[in-house]
């Protein structure tokens, strides 16, 4: 389960070095593609599999399924971490996330996102508010 925020920095590269509490998880290969918010998600190879399943089972008769397949999919880039836990973030990706040399890498529990650091930060002082205000609606039975 990734959990956490972390503030990592993006190197000349394009590399960043994972957190440590994430590389076991990910040291046999990741799959890094766009997520939504313009932030990056990080799926470990094997819950990218069990994703790419769900997806699977979409109905091609579905415009909006088929949409968002195209672009889940078409950004998804497979990595393997080196030796030191770094992984090259694609060109690409780094532009649709507008990542910078600050970075938030936060758990999401069956992913981790990448997120450029000021766009967190306005992301996370935006939706506190929401959070503080969620009722058993949203969430039945948690809360």
């Amino acid at each position: 389960m990734f959990l956490g925020t972390y503030s990592p920095r993006l190197d000349e590269k394009g590399r960043l070095i994972l957190p440590a509490k994430y590389r076991e998880e990910l040291a046999e290969g990741l799959v890094l593609t766009r997520g939504q918010e313009r932030c990056l998600y990080v799926f470990s190879q094997a819950e990218f599999e069990r994703v790419h399943e769900q997806l699977r089972q979409a109905p091609l008769s579905s415009r909006q399924a088929r949409d968002y397949i195209r672009v889940f999919l078409s950004g998804a880039s497979d990595e393997v971490p080196d030796r030191q836990g770094r992984v090259t973030i694609p060109t690409p990706l780094r532009e649709y996330a507008g990542l910078g040399r600050e970075l938030a890498v936060i758990g999401a529990g069956t992913r981790a996102e990448i997120w450029d650091a000021e766009a967190w930060n306005a992301y996370l002082t935006q939706k506190e508010t929401e959070f503080s205000e969620t009722d058993d609606e949203v969430l039945p039975g948690l809360l």
